[in-house]
């Protein structure tokens, strides 16, 4: 198949999303249709709770009733996901038969990367030491100094001044530009 792979939003019941994917996977292979199908995500992230004391790990859904999945739309690959049991829909699908639209690459990539899933490397303009601005988040518009970079985690530690004291922030290179 030389027809490029994008990415679809795939709506189904909540709390039933893995189960969706694996069943989707599953049903793929078996109808032979696994070059079409390039990968499922749900996106989902550990999130730490204190009770009692102890720390209580658990995953998060970030889009309760969605996956993400990045494959060829070829007819037969349509029909397999639109009757597989649990989806009740594809996002952008006009019903009555009309394939659904495509996410856009960029939408898709600042998901995976919210999610650690993402395979692509940012890329910044800014270095340890140079003033930048936060883009968004509760410290949106706020100028700062980055202390440190993580690229493993794609963030970077910014000394943002909040009531004239300089506070350590950590935000994510896609929420920061070089101040000019």
């Amino acid at each position: 198949m030389d027809e490029k792979k994008e990415w679809y939003v795939v709506n189904t019941y909540a709390g039933h999303e893995n189960r969706v994917k694996e069943s989707l996977e599953k049903r793929m292979a078996a109808m032979g249709l696994g070059d079409c199908l390039d990968r499922i995500v749900v996106a989902e992230e550990e999130e730490v709770d204190y009770k009692n004391g102890k720390e209580v790990k658990k995953i998060k859904n970030l889009f309760p009733g969605y996956l993400f999945v990045k494959m060829n739309m070829t007819d037969e690959a349509w029909y397999v996901v639109r009757n597989t049991s649990g989806v009740t829909g594809l996002i952008g699908s006009a019903g009555g038969g009309g394939k659904p639209y495509s996410v856009p690459e960029e939408e898709m990539e600042a998901v995976l990367q919210q999610i650690g899933q993402s395979e692509k490397k940012v890329v910044v303009d800014f270095q340890v030491g140079d003033r930048v601005k936060i883009l968004s988040g509760p410290f949106a518009n706020v100028e700062g100094i980055v202390e440190s970079m993580d690229d493993n985690a794609g963030s970077a530690t910014v000394l943002a001044i909040m009531f004239g004291r300089e506070t350590p922030t950590e935000v994510e290179y896609i929420n920061l530009e070089k101040a000019l």
